[in-house]
């Protein structure tokens, strides 16, 4: 914008120095052009009264020479009454040219080498007709132009110049709120929840500034009016939560019942830290720094003693791969915990009883693969299964599952693909980055497919 105001301002006075630096120089050097022959004028009628007079060659050579133009002056008096023709100085005009003017009785110019003529006739005592030529160079016509011309050059190029410093100084008026607002709203799309632009400028950036913050203000409202409900919706929970603690109580000892006692702490855990979210405001992934962290084997090999009770009493066969050494990763264990879950969760909802699966982990220089897989029927649209919140919820999917698991592998700078497993049913590859960089695209069979066996989708 700032440019392009800049580029019009420069145009329109170019235009406009044109339209009026370009006559003015023409009338400047026509004016000129009429001063040196309207003084060539006075040089030849100061000639004519001596003529009238007489025209003795001696007399006449002193009235022209009084008149401080020898050099550039003649007279050219025809032959008369047995008299000769006298000329006196240089003569320049041609003859036919001094005869026309004698013939018509009337002043006229002639081009000459150097300059120009004035043939100015004067009548004599006699009747005759003499002719006065007074030379005027070339010099003489163009004196002052050439001088005039670059001073309207300058003031025209002054005027150019000043042009382009006010356009600037308007578009600076002009880019600088937009490209606060611009800002602002980068800043606003960070999570900066405190950006705001000052309502300065032209009258449109104004009102859009007061737009701009007034939109801010009620994302901030709409987004605490969001976190208190969550927080109030999870609190609600601890009540039911309390029951089934009370509960778990009651059914003794044995794995299944340490089990269940432990996935009800589990999720007063997870109840409790949902409301510290919601009400702290904070992200739900925090930044994990040098040297922190979890084990994934570790984490794997937990979540799967956990699953692998319930897959016993469905009659599915479990594999787990690449836990038997630790393999850090800059995941908080928490949510890795969830990501597993999620996908697992997702492997007993989705399938029939009696469907293998199982977990991999492969671990690499710059990054560790996850992969869940499972032999069931896959997924029939994996882009649509990836989005955030498709899920319908008549089938219990509620379409955050896998959103969870490509938030944690988006924040390390890694992804989540789903494709075909060599069980014969769905992969979910999980990348995450050890070191931040972009990941790699090669080595695994974590490939997108574009729903290639047809099956239920996932929550």
């Amino acid at each position: 914008m700032r440019w392009a105001l800049v580029k019009v301002c420069v145009a329109v006075t170019t235009m406009v120095v044109v339209a009026f630096a370009v006559p003015l120089g023409l009338v400047i050097k026509e004016m000129a052009r009429d001063r040196a022959f309207s003084n060539a004028e006075r040089e030849a009628a100061a000639v004519a009264p001596a003529l009238s007079i007489t025209t003795d060659r001696d007399q006449l050579e002193r009235v022209v020479a009084s008149a401080g133009s020898d050099e550039g002056m003649a007279v050219h008096i025809p032959a008369a009454d047995g008299a000769k023709a006298v000329d006196i100085g240089r003569q320049r005009a041609a003859g036919n040219d001094i005869a026309t003017t004698r013939k018509l009785g009337r002043a006229s110019t002639t081009e000459v080498p150097g300059g120009s003529a004035l043939l100015q006739p004067v009548a004599l005592s006699s009747g005759e007709i003499a002719v006065v030529e007074v030379y005027v160079p070339e010099s003489e016509v163009s004196n002052g132009v050439g001088t005039a011309w670059a001073v309207l050059a300058a003031v025209g190029v002054a005027l150019i110049i000043g042009s382009v410093a006010v356009a600037d100084r308007l578009g600076v008026r002009m880019v600088q709120p937009a490209q606060r607002l611009v800002e602002s709203a980068h800043e606003l799309g960070e999570g900066k929840l405190g950006a705001r632009v000052p309502e300065e400028g032209p009258t449109e950036l104004r009102l859009a500034a007061v737009a701009f913050n007034s939109m801010a203000d009620q994302v901030v409202q709409l987004l605490a009016n969001e976190r208190e409900l969550a927080a109030d919706l999870s609190h609600r929970l601890r009540t039911p939560l309390t029951v089934l603690r009370l509960n778990t109580a009651s059914l003794g000892d044995g794995p299944a019942a340490e089990q269940t006692r432990a996935a009800v702490a589990q999720l007063e855990r997870e109840v409790d830290t949902i409301i510290r979210t919601a009400r702290e405001a904070k992200p739900q992934t925090a930044a994990i720094g040098v040297g922190a962290g979890c084990d994934a084997s570790e984490v794997v090999r937990e979540r799967m003693d956990f699953w692998s009770a319930l897959a016993e009493d469905e009659g599915r066969k479990v594999r787990v791969a690449g836990v038997d050494r630790p393999v850090r990763i800059p995941v908080a264990r928490a949510d890795l915990v969830a990501a597993l879950d999620a996908l697992l969760g997702n492997v007993f909802r989705h399938t029939p009883e009696g469907t293998a699966f199982a977990v991999d982990v492969h671990n690499g220089e710059d990054a560790v693969i996850v992969l869940v897989s499972d032999a069931g029927r896959g997924i029939v649209d994996p882009e649509a299964a990836m989005a955030r919140g498709r899920g319908s919820g008549s089938d219990g999917s509620t379409g955050l599952g896998l959103d969870i698991v490509r938030r944690l592998a988006e924040s390390t700078g890694g992804d989540v693909r789903i494709g075909s497993s060599v069980l014969g049913g769905t992969e979910v590859r999980i990348w995450i980055q050890l070191d931040g960089r972009e990941p790699l695209r090669r080595g695994h069979r974590g490939r997108t497919v574009r729903g290639r066996r047809r099956g239920a989708g996932v929550g």
